[in-house]
């Protein structure tokens, strides 16, 4: 269903709501977004549209534009079913159209919704239903309920006696109470507000020892309960482990209920209330649990995936070596270690399998065999995956070219996702004469020179910065990382002539297809040499210019801002820029104190401003600059390679691997990450671990524990500084 331009004018204010923002930048925003503008665009150069702001707002007035209008469109389907029940009322049709939830419309549209066959149902066919409301009315005070229900009493009907009446007319106010909206609020706000959520061990793992230990008998305030915890104990009901439970103030909740009930003393009280217990035990308390735990699921699951995504950000920011020629290692004992070289674009050269781990025998080749690809390609790094034997590797690596009187940094690099990229679609277009161990190597090696091209190839759940990956909502989580890959390519900016389809896929309005157009126009017609030349791509139209052009650069090209995140719509402006102080435009770009000089205020108009203006300068400061930070890497020490060689108190070096809610994860070289807990993140207080530290970060460590058996590390940032 699409909605109207009436209907979508409708929604601003519902945004500018829930977004706080001023209407002018929803308005535009939004106006942007269903012109298919990305988020990157907008952010980048509408800044003058919007009001400056960045990608986190841009894409929370996305997110609540795309809410608001699938709740619209519920709204619609929703009254042109009560409409067509002939029930809709103008009151409940001015409910429905202000609701701003998804669960009050639901609710609203309970009594009307089809229902399965209720016991409700089969009172009402047994004729029951006006005695209900009599019941209802509470109007008789005089008599007993049985007297009044007697004439409802009909065995051909199966109602038996009068008390099988009541129990029937039960039944159906249990059933309208149930679907009462304002009550099943009520229930919800108190089970939300007052819930406790409780955990116990099945008695088949109680004297087991698992990863789910502190939850075998535990309990904490739903409203309170971080979002990893959840995650954790629904991990734990879903391997049997646990019985999960939410506990609600039944008394407080059943006095809530009664009262919208009973509204006078009459004959029925005694029954109503019998009835609003049996609506709530029957008919409400299951559904809003569920109704409940999946909504703390979704909490947990947008906080776990916002941890991810932070995590995911910082790895693929982090800093390249860039352009030096590398060797590449995937280590191994028995399969042996794959050797593979490429230059300074990435280009692959040669590779080789040692195997200096299974024997005595096998050094001196393996080492003869790494010299010599050294030597031959001049290599300037060696990358050496963390995985299996990767210690063992690196420490072979550094005492043979030591040995050999070389100098060169050996680094060790994260394996997280390589074995799912070398078995990709992607490895096999590029390599696919090529086994996948090397294909392994190629990447770690790629890693090394430039994390981000080279991590785009990979589902970014298989990359290792995440927890509960595989329990959170899969449609959420994939939605929110593409965002972060986007975002992040689209900051550093792409190369039009070295990067991969997987790569160009990410800039702003390319996607896959266009990407693969324009890597085998690349290869049919060589080099692009202007950006405008990106035009001559099939179906590669304006508007995708538009959208991409800024994002791309071209390194030597025949235009000197082509290799700057100048937009091409602003070329002009720049040229008149580079007249005005009687230069050529080369002349410009190449001078920083010339570009300095420039005064911004005479070239503002309406539709380009000084936030603009600002953006064009410092590009022309540092042409084809990487906005990427210096590149450096820990150092880990040689005798340590397992956990059985830590000792408390020891002071070792590590790379941050994943932060999460309750701290962070540090790699020390022994093939477990160790824990470094919230509180021993900082000298100061943290809230936030985030606040202290980010995926990729070199830090300091002191040992404060390590269990073997248990494979857990607990380590101190505090206690190292």
């Amino acid at each position: 269903m699409k909605l109207t331009d009436d209907q979508i004018r409708k929604l601003i204010p519902y945004i500018i709501e829930a977004t706080s923002l001023k209407p002018f930048q929803v308005e535009h925003t939004v106006e942007l977004l269903q012109e298919g503008a990305t988020v990157p665009f907008i952010a980048r150069y509408r800044k003058e549209n919007t009001g400056e702001l960045d990608e986190v707002q841009i894409r929370s007035v996305e997110e609540q534009f795309t809410y608001f209008c699938e709740l619209e469109e519920r709204k619609i389907s929703v009254l042109n079913t009560i409409q067509e029940q002939g029930k809709l009322t103008p009151e409940l049709r001015d409910k429905i159209e202000n609701s701003r939830q998804k669960t009050e419309v639901e609710d609203l549209y309970l009594p009307y919704k089809p229902k399965r066959r209720t016991k409700a149902t089969i009172a009402r066919e047994r004729g029951l239903e006006p005695l209900a409301d009599i019941i209802a009315a509470q109007n008789v005070t005089t008599g007993t309920p049985e007297e009044i229900a007697s004439p409802f009493i009909d065995p051909n009907k199966e109602v038996a006696d009068a008390a099988g009446a009541l129990e029937g007319a039960g039944h159906i106010l249990a059933e309208r109470l149930s679907d009462d909206a304002d009550a099943r609020a009520l229930v919800r706000r108190l089970t939300k507000e007052q819930g406790v959520m409780a955990s116990r061990v099945a008695s088949s793992y109680k004297e087991q020892v698992t990863k789910f230990e502190m939850y075998y008998d535990f309990q904490e305030p739903f409203k309170s309960i971080p979002s990893h915890r959840i995650l954790a104990m629904r991990r734990g009901e879903k391997e049997e482990v646990l019985f999960l439970s939410l506990a609600a103030p039944i008394e407080q909740l059943l006095v809530g209920l009664k009262s919208r009930l009973i509204l006078r003393d009459s004959i029925f009280t005694s029954l109503l209330e019998g009835v609003a217990e049996d609506a709530y035990k029957r008919l409400i308390a299951s559904s809003i649990e569920v109704e409940l735990r999946l909504d703390s699921k979704d909490r947990a699951d947008e906080a776990a995936i916002q941890v991810f995504a932070r995590n995911l950000r910082e790895l693929l920011l982090a800093p390249p070596a860039g352009g030096k020629r590398v060797l590449g290692i995937d280590p191994g004992f028995r399969t042996g270690s794959k050797l593979a070289a490429v230059d300074a674009t990435g280009r692959f050269l040669e590779h080789v399998t040692i195997y200096p781990h299974i024997g005595d025998g096998r050094i001196p080749q393996a080492k003869q065999d790494l010299l010599r690809l050294i030597e031959y390609h001049a290599i300037e790094m060696v990358a050496v995956g963390n995985g299996t034997a990767g210690r063992e590797m690196e420490i072979f690596v550094k005492e043979t070219i030591a040995t050999a009187g070389l100098q060169l940094p050996v680094v060790s690099v994260s394996e997280a996702g390589a074995s799912i990229y070398s078995a990709s679609d992607i490895a096999r277009e590029e390599f696919p004469e090529l086994d996948l161990t090397v294909r392994g190597a190629i990447s770690i090696a790629r890693r090394l020179q430039d994390p981000l091209g080279e991590l785009v190839k990979i589902d970014p759940k298989s990359i290792g910065v995440g927890q509960y990956q595989h329990d959170v909502n899969q449609g959420m989580l994939k939605k929110s990382l593409d965002a972060v890959v986007e975002s992040c390519v689209n900051y550093v900016g792409v190369d039009l002539n070295t990067a991969s389809w997987a790569l160009l896929a990410y800039v702003s309005g390319v996607g896959p297809a266009l990407a693969k157009a324009i890597t085998r126009y690349r290869d049919e017609n060589g080099k692009f040499d202007t950006r405008k030349a990106l035009l001559k791509v099939p179906r590669f139209g304006v508007k995708a210019f538009e959208q991409a052009a800024g994002f791309l650069r071209i390194r030597d090209g025949k235009h000197p801002l082509d290799n700057t995140a100048v937009h091409p719509e602003r070329y002009l402006l720049v040229e008149a820029m580079a007249a005005d102080l009687g230069v050529t435009l080369n002349q410009l770009v190449a001078d920083s104190a010339l570009v300095g000089s420039i005064d911004l205020k005479r070239y503002v108009t309406e539709k380009v401003g000084l936030p603009t203006l600002n953006d064009i300068i410092e590009e022309m400061k540092k042409p084809g600059r990487d906005p990427r930070s210096q590149f450096q890497t820990a150092s880990f020490r040689d005798d340590i390679r397992e956990i059985s060689d830590l000792k408390a108190e020891m002071i070792l070096q590590g790379v941050v691997t994943n932060v999460t809610a309750f701290g962070a994860f540090v790699d020390i070289g022994v093939h477990q990450d160790g824990l470094v807990h919230i509180s021993h993140l900082a000298k100061r207080f943290v809230k936030d671990p985030n606040d202290a530290v980010k995926a990729g970060q070199v830090v300091k460590v002191k040992v404060l524990s390590a269990d073997a058996q248990r494979k857990r590390i607990s380590l101190s940032i505090k206690e190292a500084a």
